[in-house]
């Protein structure tokens, strides 16, 4: 017998710590990615495929970063059906959130935002909206880590040149 068979084993909080732990967050970056429409199918989606793995997840494991992977996952399989799904016109849109989620309301920053390439808006959102780190981020988008700080300097270009654009003043 080793050492390491002796020795307690960390275990995995209940799943229903980590949902009320991480929730929000996973909320926050599926709204940023795809708007509040698609939103609550990623998140639910996200944490049905984490129930199901849940179980074979290392101890010790950084669960945020886990669950922003599967999110981002599910974000680009919505992201997908959506491209090819016909956008009825007759509806009217949704009127002006006041809680200040991204992708509700009439917000000119989130708005640019969307119109961002996906993986330059991806990796805003994981790093300013998710907190997470470029590594992270690379790991997530399946890129370097320097690719993915690229991708969201060149998001933030982007954004300036937009909003420069839109309201006529430099800062």
């Amino acid at each position: 017998m080793s050492l390491s068979d002796h020795l307690p084993r960390a275990s995995l909080p209940p799943f229903e710590e980590v949902v009320a732990r991480h929730g929000a967050t996973v909320l926050r970056v599926c709204r940023a990615l795809l708007g509040a429409v698609d939103a609550d199918d990623a998140w639910s989606e996200t944490f049905l495929a984490a129930l199901r793995a849940y179980p074979d997840l290392p101890p010790g494991s950084n669960i945020e970063a886990w669950l922003v992977t599967i999110a981002h996952r599910k974000a680009v399989d919505i992201h997908r059906v959506r491209g090819r799904t016909p956008v009825p016109t007759e509806n009217l849109p949704e009127p002006a959130s006041s809680t200040g989620n991204p992708g509700e309301g009439d917000d000119a920053l989130w708005s640019a935002v969307a119109e961002l390439p996906f993986t330059q808006r991806a990796a805003l959102v994981y790093h300013y909206v998710g907190g997470l780190p470029y590594a992270e981020i690379g790991t997530i988008l399946g890129n370097s880590p320097a690719a993915a700080r690229r991708a969201a300097a060149d998001g933030r270009a982007a954004l300036r040149r937009r909003i420069e654009h839109g309201t006529g003043c430099r800062s």
